[in-house]
Order: C-alpha cells, then structure tokens, then sequence
C-alpha cells in the first residue's frame, strides 16, 4: 500500500466468497463488520465511481435515532449506540458531534405528533424530550420564536444524542479498517449485471471483467433497482435527486440541528463554520445528481422563516445524490427472491444516520443467510403481507 493512502488499491480477482455492489457507507460497513465479527474477509466491494463519492459524500451528515415506529427505532437506535463508539473501534476521528436535534412544531397537529412521538421514543428507550417555545429558544437561540410570524413555533421535539459527523472520515476510517482485514476495495468497475443460474446469483458482470461469487450483496442506493433488474427482480422503488446546499464559512452561531415539516427545511453548522441546508426530495424520478433551482430556492426562504440572521448568508455550493423511496418510507433489507442475492435499499433520506448500523445487520444477514433480528421487519415481502413500517411522518423532512 502507498504510504500516503489510507486502503489497499486492489485489481479485481475472477472470484470471492462475498462481493458487495456499492462503496459507499453501507458498503464500506457490511464489508468491516463481515470481516470483523464474521471472519469473512475474501470480499469485494465494487464502485462504480470513486469511492464514497455518491451518496455518501452527498448528504448533510445528521444522525439521530428519534423514529416513531419500534421496529424504526429499533434499527436507528442500534446505530447510534455503534456511532458512539465508532472513533474508538476504527481508530480515526469523526468529528461526531452529539449537539442534539431539534423538529419544530408550527401547529396543533405537528404538536400532537410531536408529543406522541416523544412518548414513543422513551418507550423504545430512545432518548427524547417535548420543548416549550422557550426552552427551544434556550437550546438554539437564532431560531425565532415570536407568535407574530407566519409559522409560529408552538415547541419542539429534541433528542440530545443526536448530531452530526464528517462523511469523508466516515468513509476514510471503514475503508482503512476493511482494507486492513483482507477486504479488496476495487474503484471504477462499474456493475452491468447479475449472472442467475437455476435460481441463484453466481456472478456479476463488470466493466472490468467477470466475478464469481457465492454471495452477492446490494448497496447501491439510487441504483440498486437498476442493478437488480438484471437478475429480473423489480423493486418497489422510486428513484429520486435530492439537493442540499452549504453557505459561506461563518462563525459558530447554530450549536445544534433544527428540523421543520412545516416550511420544509432542516440546517445544521459544520465545524468549519458553512452552514449545511436541506430540505425535501425533487418531485420528478430522475438518475441526475442536479435538481431542480425552484427546491434549493423554497429551502432557503423556509430557512429564512426559522433564522432572520440568515438574510446576508452567500450560498458557496449546492449538491444532489440519488435516493431511492419505498412505498413506506423505509428500507428494504435482507434475502431477495434470488437465491445468494442480498438487498440493502429503500433508505430515501435517511441512509446516512444507519450506517453502522445497518453494516451490522447486513453483514449478519449475508453471513448466517437470514435476517438480523432489527432487520426482520424490513423484508422485501412486507408489500405482500402487508406488514408495512409507514415512517413518512418521521422521515418527511430529507434527514
């Protein structure tokens, strides 16, 4: 390995017990965790770019595990547990920042939802609390709180534990610890399709020539339904962009997250000071990485609404990744109707706060050929059976 690169350059080799399609977060800790708790480390994890560069180095990096539904909560709360040992485990710094996140509330509705979710995350054991209008003016003292504007905040729903990381280091520290367990990450080899033989997954074909596997595993995001397709799997999956933006460096001013539903924004503040802003999907299905200017225009005047002190802010960026959306607003994760062919998707917005969580279970799922206990309920099957886990309340707002 060349001393200035934190991971193996590995050239794909014809065959490996596991291949995983996608180098991304997901990825990246299916890979580690199947080396590490597995002992499973002839993996390959395929990219068809570079790695970490699409969703995962496309999102607004929020991690909190306030979700209504127990099987939601059970999953999300999993991975905030394993984001606070993560720096330790991987060795490398995250820049975790456990500043708290707050969703506002603007009107009676929102209140008895918020209340109600409250209740239902101290029942899961997840760490929650109900805010009156000034104890959110307390937390974080640049959103405005007076009754006369247009959307009045009634109170707030705040979950101290939640916060914030670095991607890229994300990223950085479970290729270097991957790598160091025997994983091969291979950039640039893009997958064009999934080799089916009586019923199973044997191979894929690669822009880079064809692998044999006993086991293939999805983690492509936006992608992952056009990668199946080729093993004639349809999935229920819209796929669509979704945009954020970051401002100029400023000083420290927002010391925490702040959600809203209501004017449909959520900002936090990176530790280099730019403000990071996002706010729903774009309506239309679409594989582009660029949305359309009307979305980043609304998140900014809903912005505006919450923080006046915004009003001189310069936008320096805007981004997109892909996302793709369930029925349900919640992931697809486990065995697929092809036999040795493993599905990770469906997370929408929310993929980023899973992601050890997530490589946790997947990896015990690919391993032992059956879903991780908080993975069970998330099965391809529920949209038979009806069993849905409806997190549209919860998920509403992107991240």
């Amino acid at each position: 390995m060349h001393p200035d690169r934190l991971w193996r350059s590995a050239e794909p080799r014809k065959a490996y017990d596991v291949v995983i399609v996608g180098a991304g977060g997901h990825g990246l800790a299916t890979a580690y965790y199947l080396a590490k708790n597995h002992g499973i480390g002839d993996v390959a994890v395929l990219e068809r770019g570079w790695l970490a560069g699409g969703n995962m180095a496309r999102n607004t990096t929020i991690i909190r595990s306030n979700y209504l539904w127990d099987e939601s909560a059970g999953i999300y709360e999993h991975a905030l547990k394993l984001w606070e040992g993560l720096e330790e485990d991987l060795g490398y710094p995250l820049l975790f920042s456990q500043r708290g996140v707050l969703n506002l509330a603007h009107s009676l509705q929102d209140v008895r939802d918020g209340v109600r979710r409250v209740e239902a995350n101290r029942v899961n054991g997840v760490d929650a609390e109900w805010l009156d209008p000034e104890q959110v003016k307390e937390i974080c003292p640049i959103v405005d709180v007076s009754p006369e504007v247009r959307y009045p905040v009634l109170g707030a729903t705040y979950q101290p534990r939640a916060g914030i990381a670095k991607h890229d280091n994300v990223a950085w520290a479970l290729a270097k610890a991957a790598s160091d367990l025997g994983v091969d990450l291979i950039e640039h080899c893009e997958v064009t399709g999934i080799e089916v033989t009586d019923g199973r997954a044997t191979a894929v074909t690669t822009t880079r020539g064809r692998i044999t596997a006993n086991k293939i595993a999805l983690s492509a995001a936006g992608h992952t339904s056009v990668v199946a397709k080729t093993a004639g799997i349809d999935l229920p999956l819209q796929t669509h962009p979704l945009q954020a933006l970051v401002s100029e460096l400023l000083e420290p001013v927002h010391p925490t997250v702040v959600m809203s539903n209501a004017v449909h924004v959520y900002v936090s503040q990176a530790h280099k000071g730019e403000l990071v802003m996002g706010a729903g999907i774009d309506a239309a299905n679409s594989y582009r990485r660029r949305g359309a200017f009307h979305i980043i225009e609304r998140q900014m005047a809903a912005a505006l609404e919450l923080f006046p002190i915004f009003a001189r802010a310069h936008v320096l960026r805007t981004w997109g990744g892909i996302v793709d959306v369930s029925p349900d607003a919640s992931p697809i994760i486990g065995l697929s109707p092809v036999e040795n062919l493993y599905l990770n998707c469906g997370w929408g917005t929310g993929g980023f706060k899973a992601t050890p969580g997530i490589g946790w279970c997947y990896a015990h799922t690919i391993a032992h050929n059956t879903p991780h206990p908080l993975a069970a309920p998330f099965t391809l099957n529920r949209f038979t059976t009806g069993a849905l886990v409806d997190e549209h309340g919860a998920a509403a707002v992107a991240h």
